[in-house]
């Protein structure tokens, strides 16, 4: 019975989740303009999404900037991690407490900070994207710090200290033999910066040239407008994400299997050897 209880629970989540999702991407094989009256399918909106020069230098853009920030803020956040890992007690405290006031703090905060921080302090113009930067690099390298810092606990100490034993340097040590074994965490890092970047609308907001728009910026814009084809392709970009979503989760899920598989394969022939 409590399995059962369980099973329904899950799916009644699930449902709630992803039911929204699946009807936006339903409808987005549709010449409706609106949700709730079918009119026979078609792939008109795909067709819009990918000719509309708007709309692409928009999805090129988005990415190029999540992408960026999302390298610039696992190095680091990363970095971050390891110094703090190693760091003294009182130390680790301080900057721990620190990194949570961003994930913790409303986006719009953040955002109006960064903003008089950078333009009106440092005034820092917006049309060399900047401020736009270091604002996503602001929200995403704290959630790569997070990601990371497990890992670390996880880890070894013995090997690094091994390492410095038998001559390695400091950075020998810990590109060889730290790095190695926190990359699933600077990898899970990764994807959830990317992730937020692509989200991110306060911020964007805040610190973007009037001319150039993110993904959260123009959808906000292009549902306040009337044209309706461009709010029907954005049904299509909805779905096109979702997807891509799904088969990241499951490549990364594989892949994972596979390296665990691997590691106990290795791990039972080292017995069988001994």
């Amino acid at each position: 019975m409590k399995k059962i209880l369980s099973y329904s629970w899950l799916a009644l989540v699930a449902l709630f989740m992803y039911i929204p999702v699946l009807i936006l991407a339903f409808y987005s094989f549709t010449e409706s303009t609106t949700i709730g009256a079918v009119r026979g399918f078609s792939l008109h909106n795909y067709v819009t999404l990918f000719t509309t020069e708007e709309l692409r230098n928009m999805i090129i853009g988005t990415v190029l900037l999540a992408l960026g920030a999302a390298v610039i803020a696992s190095i680091l956040g990363t970095l971050g991690a390891i110094g703090t890992f190693y760091s003294r007690s009182a130390t680790r405290t301080i900057i721990e407490t620190a990194n949570q006031v961003p994930v913790v703090n409303a986006d719009v905060v953040t955002a109006f900070s960064i903003c008089i921080l950078l333009i009106v302090v440092f005034g820092i113009e917006k049309n060399t994207f900047v401020p736009l930067v270091i604002g996503h690099v602001v929200l995403c390298a704290p959630f790569v710090y997070l990601a990371v810092m497990p890992r670390l606990k996880q880890m070894d100490n013995g090997l690094y200290e091994a390492a410095l034993d038998l001559g390695a340097t400091p950075f020998q040590a810990l590109y060889k033999i730290v790095i190695p074994q926190i990359i699933p965490g600077i990898v899970s890092g990764f994807m959830l910066s990317v992730t937020l970047s692509l989200d991110d609308y306060f911020i964007s907001t805040y610190t973007k040239p009037a001319t150039f728009d993110t993904i959260s910026t123009y959808v906000v814009n292009a549902t306040r407008g009337a044209q309706t084809e461009i709010k029907t392709a954005l049904w299509a970009l909805s779905t096109v994400i979702f997807l891509v979503v799904i088969l990241v989760v499951v490549v990364m899920n594989v892949a994972s299997v596979r390296q665990t598989e691997k590691q106990e394969v290795s791990s039972y022939e080292n017995r069988e050897k001994d």
